[in-house]
């Protein structure tokens, strides 16, 4: 099955997956073509150890760390909100580019905390659960990603699949100059609970809309990516007839 399927069909647009339409109309996930974009890895014949199992460096959200209140040491958000769907994006928004994406960053409700390519330290409330959607995935396509994936993506099969099939993907920490297209406009959150959430991000490029969901589990005290039974860490891009029902960024 492999991570192009996650609720919903792969494209049958012919040639390879980068040269494609739909993949270039949305540039700014291009840069986590490593989630969506691996072909055949599974059947190739090897095991999911070899370079799988490369070293990890450490970081702030793995092995023992020093808690207060259920959080890592360091860590400070404000949950006031509670489980209040938000109907506004916080007022202390700023944009940061990363690849060739360009994500928010709250000061209220995270990321606060910043270690290399973790971005770390998100509010307990579905405001922080959004944020951690749109920005951890985001941090996949550079050579730090094993790093992010040993501390942000919960553990289990699909992380491990994930891990697997990353391997195959030549790492891109840069944009190299190329053009951006495409920006997240909004997000949905379709469900919540103070240790899940799913959230249905909006993506603007020039043909239009189009949408894709992300899963999180409040774990070690912070949010993390919980990837599907195939290792996909979000769910196949698709068309969107509008922004109707979207909290939208206003960017």
């Amino acid at each position: 099955m492999g991570i192009f399927k996650r609720g919903e069909q792969r494209s049958e647009e012919s040639g390879p997956y980068w040269k494609q339409r739909s993949w270039q109309a949305s540039a700014v996930f291009l840069a986590l073509v490593v989630v969506l974009g691996v072909i055949g890895t599974l059947t190739s014949g090897s095991g999911p150890g070899g370079r799988a199992e490369a070293s990890v460096s450490k970081g702030p959200l793995s092995g023992t760390v020093t808690r207060k209140d259920g959080r890592p040491g360091g860590c400070r958000t404000d949950d006031s909100a509670g489980d209040a769907i938000p109907a506004s994006v916080p007022k202390d928004i700023t944009w940061y580019t990363l690849d060739i994406g360009r994500v928010p960053v709250s000061a209220s409700a995270g990321p606060t905390k910043f270690q290399g390519a973790v971005w770390w330290c998100f509010a307990h409330t579905p405001m922080g659960a959004v944020l951690a959607a749109t920005v951890i995935p985001t941090r996949m396509s550079g050579s730090e990603w094993r790093t992010v994936t040993d501390q942000q993506v919960v553990a289990g099969q699909g992380r491990r699949l994930f891990v697997f099939q990353r391997t195959a993907v030549p790492d891109t920490d840069s944009s190299d100059g190329a053009p951006v297209s495409s920006s997240y406009a909004g997000f949905r959150v379709t469900s919540y609970t103070g240790e899940a959430a799913t959230v249905m991000l909006l993506i603007k490029n020039d043909q239009g809309f189009a949408r894709t969901s992300v899963s999180v589990r409040w774990s070690g005290g912070d949010w993390k990516i919980q990837p599907d039974g195939s290792g996909g860490l979000y769910s196949q891009l698709a068309p969107e007839q509008s922004a109707v029902g979207y909290t939208l960024w206003g960017v």
